[in-house]
């Protein structure tokens, strides 16, 4: 399956989070291709973000996270291959050829267009579509849908920055994905709390949270990056119960704002 579903366990509300990128699985067929270092380390993973946002269906919250890798295809990407920005970092593409830091991680050969058009039809749109679907239904339930996407990165990627990422990062497109109030009740909680926070810069939101983010549609989409020192170890490599202990009331908040606020 592309995606797994978590309903809400206490009464839904119209917010969807979405972890497009904390897959780990690989189809047999694309494994074949990738090199095995590759695989057993799959390093541009967001690791445990679907576990560290595990609080949100007792908060009435939808969540959809993808089971394959981001490797296989990035949920996150245009799908006609349309970069993200323009300012000379390294971005890897719609199915990635290297990791973050330029790596080569096929074997040998590089997907054709054949092979990149197949996993767009078997494991991009299912995803996509499944996330209209729901925005669709929340929308019609309760009169507007918010999209929360969650990512997370190293603190550190060269290939993309030679400084450490700030702690949180809320992206909203320069403001244009979400309506000014939803944005203002998931900004004040991070740039308020002991975290480094920042809005819209190094990142302003992914493909998901620029198409699927039409506040004139009454559908809202925010996106939260965050570096990984604030819920796994230091080394990066594991999730660390008591760092997430002291991220999670600040997550908590964001929530709650978003639940308390109407567009």
């Amino acid at each position: 399956m592309v995606y797994s579903i978590i309903e809400p366990t206490a009464p839904k509300v119209p917010i969807l989070i979405s972890s497009p990128h904390s897959g780990t699985e690989f189809p047999e067929e694309v494994k074949k291709q990738l090199d095995p270092s590759a695989i057993a380390n799959p390093d541009d993973t967001d690791w445990f973000i679907d576990t560290l946002y595990n609080f949100a269906p007792s908060m009435g919250i939808t969540m959809i996270t993808a089971n394959y890798n981001r490797w296989v295809i990035d949920l996150n990407r245009d799908p006609n291959s349309k970069p993200l920005y323009d300012d000379g970092r390294v971005i890897t593409g719609l199915v990635p050829e290297t990791d973050f830091n330029g790596n080569a991680i096929y074997a040998n050969k590089t997907p054709d267009e054949a092979e990149i058009q197949r996993r767009v039809k078997n494991y991009y749109q299912p995803y996509h579509s499944k996330v209209g679907e729901l925005l669709e239904a929340l929308k019609n339930e309760f009169g507007y849908a918010i999209l929360f996407d969650a990512h997370s990165i190293r603190k550190m990627v060269p290939g993309i920055r030679k400084v450490p990422f700030p702690d949180l990062i809320l992206g909203d497109n320069d403001e244009t994905s979400a309506s000014p109030n939803i944005i203002k009740a998931a900004l004040n909680p991070l740039v308020n709390s002991e975290y480094e926070a920042t809005h819209n810069y190094p990142f302003k939101g992914g493909h998901i949270t620029r198409f699927f983010g039409k506040p004139e549609n009454n559908i809202h989409a925010l996106q939260l990056e965050m570096a990984k020192t604030n819920y796994m170890n230091e080394s990066e490599t594991a999730f660390s119960e008591e760092n997430a202990e002291e991220l999670l009331p600040v997550l908590k908040q964001v929530f709650a704002n978003l639940i308390a606020t109407k567009p």
